[in-house]
């Protein structure tokens, strides 16, 4: 009895348990079931908000695009007038054809001299001699003494010869009038005698006391000074080279292929290496001297000569690139190189679209006289042209500190 109790008991446990994992899992269930719909329904929610929001930013840059310009660059005007930047308006000028070669400039002749040495001996200076040192007509360059060599002070020696000589004219004076002395010997006696003043007064009008002072015959600069202290020299040797340096030549050397056109050209603009300036025979008083009739022996190039004012930072002697100008082209489109900027050998210039925007032209290139350059294609009248800072305008184009979409009209 007490076990047909213990398993009726028993069974009811088991039923009872049953029940209440079958109610726990159908609540369960029922959480689980509410949770993913409420999950789907969220997510679908939340991607249709997020898809009407990527529609709505879509739709918004889209408009902004449409209204701006791609490549436009943008440079406000407190910008272009701090880094220098300036435009101008664009009209066809005349424009002189160009010959672009190389040449020399050369002191102008009757500008510069070559001072010699008027005895033998050794040098010595005055002062530390420098090329392009300043110096005045008459101004002592340098000493030159033979006190201490073979043949001793050549100075002293022509007074000796001029007093012996004096003397000897002296007394053939007297003996000539009574015959003792013959004609023909007084004019040998008198001719020498003058011969050794001349001598005598040519060198010691600048003896000192330590040799002959050797003067500058002109005033200008020291081009080249020639000998170096404690140098012997020979009578009739070059010293020192002086020039004035207000005249100047300016010889172009020219290909032959170019020799039909070298009887229509006017004038001619130089660029020097040293500061790369550009200068116009125009504005420094220059004229054409004349041009070959003929290439030398070993060239085949025919000068071209200028002659012009030296404006002081010319140097003589310097290689240069020559642009000859001859005949005039009327209604020729022209920029100045400063409007120009070069990439892997392409040139481009800058065109002003409105106050702050601005767009890259490719431009193709004509003849150019150092300043100035013809354009064959690219710009047309009437456009207005970065001529200043254009470097500047390209600088703002690969930072891009503004985007192009921002900017509106």
């Amino acid at each position: 009895m007490k076990k047909l109790i213990f398993m009726g008991t028993l069974g009811l446990f088991l039923l009872g348990s049953c029940n209440s994992k079958s109610g726990h899992d159908h609540e369960e269930h029922d959480h689980e079931t509410e949770k993913a719909h409420s999950y789907d329904h969220e997510g679908h929610d939340h991607e249709g908000h997020d898809h009407e929001g990527h529609d709505h930013e879509g739709h918004d840059h889209g408009a902004e695009t449409s209204t701006g310009h791609s490549d436009e660059i943008i440079l406000t005007p407190e910008k272009a007038k701090a880094a220098g930047v300036e435009a101008e308006i664009i009209h066809p000028k005349t424009f002189r054809q160009v010959i672009t070669t190389s040449g020399q400039v050369q002191a102008a002749q009757g500008d510069e001299t070559v001072v010699v040495a008027n005895v033998a001996g050794i040098v010595s200076f005055h002062r530390p001699m420098t090329d392009g040192m300043n110096v005045g007509k008459g101004t002592p360059i340098l000493n030159i003494s033979a006190e201490n060599m073979l043949d001793g002070d050549p100075v002293k020696r022509a007074r000796i010869a001029y007093e012996t000589a004096k003397k000897e004219y002296e007394r053939a004076s007297k003996l000539v009038e009574s015959q003792i002395v013959s004609q023909k010997d007084f004019n040998a006696i008198k001719e020498n005698y003058e011969n050794a003043q001349l001598t005598y007064e040519a060198i010691a009008k600048n003896h000192t006391r330590t040799g002959v002072s050797v003067t500058a015959p002109q005033g200008g600069y020291i081009k080249n000074c020639l000998v170096q202290e404690g140098d012997y020299v020979s009578v009739g040797q070059p010293l020192v080279s002086i020039t004035q340096n207000r005249r100047l030549f300016l010889r172009a050397d020219v290909s032959e292929k170019y020799y039909s056109y070298l009887h229509s050209i006017q004038s001619a603009n130089f660029k020097t290496p040293y500061n790369n300036k550009v200068y116009e025979l125009d504005e420094l008083k220059g004229r054409l001297l004349s041009y070959g009739k003929a290439s030398g022996g070993n060239s085949f190039y025919v000068p071209v000569t200028f002659e012009f004012d030296n404006r002081g930072d010319v140097v003589p002697g310097s290689y240069v690139e020559i642009y000859l100008l001859s005949s005039a082209m009327p209604d020729v489109l022209v920029l100045p190189v400063t409007a120009l900027t070069e990439e892997q050998g392409l040139y481009f210039i800058y065109l002003q679209v409105d106050e702050e925007g601005y767009k890259k032209q490719e431009v193709t290139l004509g003849a150019s006289n150092g300043k100035e350059v013809q354009i064959l294609t690219g710009l047309k009248a009437g456009d207005r042209v970065v001529t200043k800072g254009a470097y500047q305008v390209k600088l703002a184009s690969a930072s891009n500190a503004i985007p192009a979409h921002s900017h509106e009209h």
